[in-house]
């Protein structure tokens, strides 16, 4: 991780970002987020983030790439946003939404109604002929993942018939059913 410690985080025109007392924060036309951070130093040195640290301790090289790669997150989602897509792969699996209201009808005897964070955006296509896609942007990286991952968990994709909610691009690993 180390490696890509070293490498300075580029900020592009209209992103902002301030470094006090631990505490990094970013600001672009997406919108603010902010990190805390220990065992590195944060510095803003012409136009880059560069994050370093003082000591070769397994701790410390850690934190150096993680740091790294969460302020690169973060200066990416302010500037030009975070998305995933799900897709409902299975026969009378359907998905709607109202606001932030997200509905998912998944085969169970009832539907399941999730309310999504404010930061995230979300939006649900349905053509006819096509699995289901709920769309969820947001400027948090970890928010997104999280909110899909929760959305995933109703009905993971199983290895027989490949029905369930995947990401879009995934592959599922299928199995052979029962031989004859």
């Amino acid at each position: 991780m180390s490696r890509i410690g070293n490498n300075p985080v580029a900020i592009p025109e209209g992103v902002t970002v301030d470094v006090n007392d631990n505490v990094i924060t970013v600001k672009g036309k997406l919108g603010e987020l902010t990190q805390s951070f220990d065992a590195v130093e944060v510095k803003v040195e012409e136009g880059n983030v560069l994050v370093t640290r003082s000591s070769d301790t397994k701790d410390q090289k850690a934190k150096h790439g993680l740091y790294r790669a969460l302020v690169n997150n973060m200066i990416e989602g302010v500037s030009k946003g975070w998305s995933k897509e799900l897709e409902l792969v299975g026969v009378g699996y359907r998905a709607s939404n109202q606001g932030q209201k997200l509905d998912l009808a998944l085969g169970f005897s009832h539907n399941i109604v999730m309310d999504i964070a404010p930061e995230v955006k979300v939006e649900t296509v349905s053509e006819k002929g096509k699995n289901p896609i709920v769309k969820l942007t947001s400027h948090d990286k970890q928010l997104v993942g999280q909110v899909a991952a929760k959305i995933r968990s109703f009905r993971k994709p199983e290895p027989y018939k490949g029905k369930g909610i995947k990401f879009v691009g995934e592959e599922i690993r299928r199995k052979a059913g029962k031989s004859a």
